[in-house]
């Protein structure tokens, strides 16, 4: 029998087809056959000139498992039914075959995948795209195919690659290691077959490769440009719906004004109908306006009011009034009605005192590993791990709680009001507010230094100035006093817990937040909700905000319940969504609040209340009807550029400028987050694990001097009269004996455990809400005016 040819690859059919011995059964052994395989299919013939009429057997690769017994010898088996036991006439031989079965496995897996997820693709093409569109289509969908048919033919030749080239290594180790001459002959013919299997395999990659890079660089122009223009067409489409919403909506108010309100709907049975006749314009009035239900997490609807609370006559108006606690003419929010109120103070218009910047440097391009740095952290505590400022945006955590004036106003306003009801209606929109700056905020603020300060003078422009400390590092604590002159006081305390999970990032704010008024002596108190940051590692970053917030009248008794909805990709509601009750101290509901909280807040008037359906998941519903909603709070636009500006407001852009006077340990003053700003990146991550490391080396010393101080009291109590003055400490003065009382009158409490004690608050017990807090004492504007910072540490 004369040896059989090896097979003959045919590389555009992607098709290999050679002589193999097959075994048929124990008599007749090994037979000599013709295979063929094709589009993951392998087949036999007894002779090539049965290729055009019988063929004696095929089995599909897809499911089929490939298994080597020894140099010359292979099996093909898809599970049972069909079993090939092989043999080629040489070890290289089968190797070529082997290499080839692999491949064609692997593109057939891929090809039956790939059918199975997209089977319906050519009738998705719209009708409107016509031939042209599907064609292109399919020309895409095939390219597609091939290159990742390329990229399984690499990772398959990578595979062998890595198995041959350890083989090979093997061998030449025994070839180091033969001594007897007898057996040099046998190695190496070993090591030559090997080398031979390694060259085919490196053969195949590098023309595997040729392939990909071929077929890439032929359809990356062309599909340049089908980008281009289907970018063009959006862009084209977006404004032609912009208009197309414009003109929509000044037809249907015009339609609106020319409508009258029909009489039979004025039967108040047709209120819980509002879902039958929304969307009618001819049955609604211009004060008559119907709402979207909301979903039912919510846990109420919303419809529009019966008529005759629109057009009552002013001789009722009085009897409602004593129905619901207030007259309706309250709820008129605007600056007018509040202007018109002879007790309210006069607005007056301030002019600022300086010219305030409107532009920083833009964020530089730095790449950085982010895996290399956040796999480390998976699980830890955020706070007390070392981060290169390439995460930071040049603005400290002080900064970002100061942010939380920027609409000042909706405060201004509420200290106006009249009504506990009505203000706490401005208070909750305020907390809404203070996330408005952070969708795309993904920038992490630098972690102040114990003893950092910030103050936000604005009392010349906006009628409020503000102080932030750092009164604590572990964990990081931050103090804020905000006042104004237009009688209000807001204070908080926030702790930040943050956690890593791999996928995405939770920032849970501990802590509390109050605001005073002086008119009213109304104190409320709120927390904020968990903020969290998705695609840490892959994909775009993106922020948002969930949970709940309570907003609590400790004097009336009056609470709003806010809700920020997560983001859900089923939901049918809008991204970022908040809703909210207010209600009073029997539980009564006078307002719904509803809007984003990246956007802009709305508030309605609830006349009436009944119970409704029940829920997706069993809840009975309150159905509210409601005035038609006004607007209560809108974002301020970002200024222009502010993409390449860390997505900064107008405010956050002045708080890191520079300005004179300021304490030594104000954030204007931290090298580090100075040289960031200025794109110095390098040299800001060397100055910031300078400052971290001068910190560490002051708590030491701080923790050395208490420890001390404890192990000899008498002698600590003895210097003290002597002196009869707090000694110092590097930060500052030592703490306030537990039990004394503060300039408020409140019991302090006992200090931080290495004996840190706060420059400009003090802890307080907080007899409203029950909490603990930091509160400021006094004396930093006082010291301001003199220029007197000697208390104030070295801490930068």
């Amino acid at each position: 029998m004369s040896e059989p040819k090896p097979p003959t690859p045919t590389p555009p059919g992607d098709m290999y087809k050679g002589w193999l011995f097959k075994w048929t059964n124990y008599i007749k052994g090994y037979q000599r056959r013709w295979f063929v395989l094709s589009n993951g299919l392998l087949s036999y013939y007894r002779t090539q000139a049965e290729m055009g009429h019988t063929c004696r057997g095929t089995i599909n690769l897809a499911t089929a498992n490939i298994a080597v017994e020894d140099s010359c010898n292979f099996v093909i088996s898809n599970g049972g039914a069909q079993t090939y036991h092989l043999k080629a006439s040489t070890e290289v031989e089968r190797q070529r075959w082997i290499t080839a079965l692999e491949l064609a496995k692997a593109k057939a897996v891929h090809m039956q995948a790939e059918s199975d997820d997209s089977g319906d693709d050519c009738p998705a093409v719209p009708p409107s795209s016509g031939q042209g569109g599907g064609c292109r289509n399919l020309e895409i969908q095939s390219t597609l195919r091939t290159l990742g048919s390329k990229v399984e033919d690499l990772n398959t030749c990578n595979d062998l690659i890595v198995k041959h080239g350890s083989a090979l290594q093997r061998s030449l180790s025994e070839l180091e290691g033969i001594r007897v001459v007898g057996d040099v002959g046998e190695k190496m013919r070993q090591v030559t077959e090997r080398a031979t299997l390694f060259r085919i395999t490196s053969n195949a990659m590098i023309n595997a490769c040729r392939d990909f890079l071929s077929l890439a660089q032929n359809h990356s122009k062309r599909w340049q440009k089908a980008l281009q223009v289907e970018r063009d067409q959006r862009i084209r489409l977006e404004e032609t719906l912009e208009q197309l919403a414009k003109q929509h909506n000044h037809l249907e108010r015009a339609f609106r004004g020319a409508t009258v309100l029909p009489s039979s709907f004025s039967n108040p049975a047709l209120a819980n109908k509002g879902a039958a006749v929304k969307g009618d314009a001819s049955d609604e009035d211009d004060d008559n306006e119907f709402f979207d239900a909301m979903e039912d997490p919510a846990g109420f609807i919303t419809v529009p009011a019966d008529p005759k609370y629109h057009r009552r006559s002013g001789s009722n108006v009085s009897g409602l009034s004593s129905e619901i606690g207030m007259d309706d003419q309250s709820v008129n929010f605007d600056d007018q009605s509040m202007v018109s109120n002879p007790e309210s103070p006069q607005p007056l218009e301030l002019e600022p005192v300086r010219q305030r910047r409107t532009r920083i440097p833009d964020k530089p391009n730095y790449y950085l590993n982010l895996w290399s740095i956040m796999k480390n952290c998976i699980g830890k505590e955020l706070s007390k791990i070392p981060m290169p400022v390439n995460f930071n945006e040049p603005l400290s955590m002080l900064q970002r709680l100061s942010e939380d004036l920027e609409y000042y106003e909706l405060l201004d306003k509420a200290a106006k009001c009249q009504s506990s009801l009505e203000q706490m209606c401005y208070v909750a929109a305020f907390t809404v507010s203070s996330y408005s700056t952070t969708v795309h905020r993904t920038g992490k603020p630098f972690n102040p230094l114990l003893g950092e300060t910030f103050e936000l003078d604005r009392l010349k422009d906006c009628g409020y100035r503000s102080l932030c400390e750092q009164v604590s590092h572990h964990p990081p604590a931050a103090a804020h006093h905000a006042s104004s002159e237009k009688g209000w006081t807001l204070r908080q305390e926030i702790t930040l817990a943050s956690k890593f999970r791999g996928k995405y990032l939770s920032i849970m704010p501990l802590g509390s937040i109050q605001c005073l008024f002086d008119k009213s002596d109304n104190h409320y108190s709120w927390k904020k909700v968990t903020t969290t940051v998705h695609n840490i590692i892959v994909g775009k970053l993106w922020i948002d905000q969930s949970g709940e917030i309570d907003v609590v009248n400790h004097k009336t008794g009056d609470r709003c319940h806010l809700k920020f909805a997560p983001y859900s990709y089923f939901s049918r509601d809008v991204p970022r969504k908040v809703t909210g009750v207010v209600t009073d101290k029997e539980g009564k509901a006078h307002y719904v609040l509803s809007g984003t909280w990246d956007e802009k807040m709305e508030f309605s008037r609830i006349m009436q209340s009944s119970k409704g359906e029940n829920g997706t998941e069993g809840k009975q519903r309150t159905v509210y009807q409601t005035l038609k909603a006004k607007e209560i709070w809108r974002k301020n636009p970002l200024p222009e550029g502010a993409e390449n500006m860390y997505f900064f407001s107008s405010l956050a852009l002045t708080l890191n400028d520079p300005e004179e006077g300021v304490a030594p340990t104000d954030c204007r003053r931290r090298p580090d987050q100075r040289l960031m700003e200025d794109g110095r990146w390098d040299e800001a991550n060397a100055e910031k694990q300078r400052l971290e490391e001068k910190q560490r080396t002051v708590r030491r010393e701080r923790e050395r001097e208490a420890v001390k101080a404890a192990s000899s009291p008498e002698e600590a109590v003895t210097e003290d009269s002597i002196n009869d003055s707090p000694s110092k400490t590097p930060y500052g003065p030592s703490p306030l004996i537990e039990g004394n009382e503060s300039p408020y009158g409140a019991q302090i409490k006992s200090t931080h455990p290495d004996s840190y004690q706060a420059m400009w608050f003090d802890k307080l017990d907080d007899p409203a809400s029950g909490e603990t807090l930091h509160v400021y004492k006094g004396g930093y504007w006082e010291a301001k005016e003199q220029g007197k910072w000697d208390v104030c540490p070295d801490i930068f």
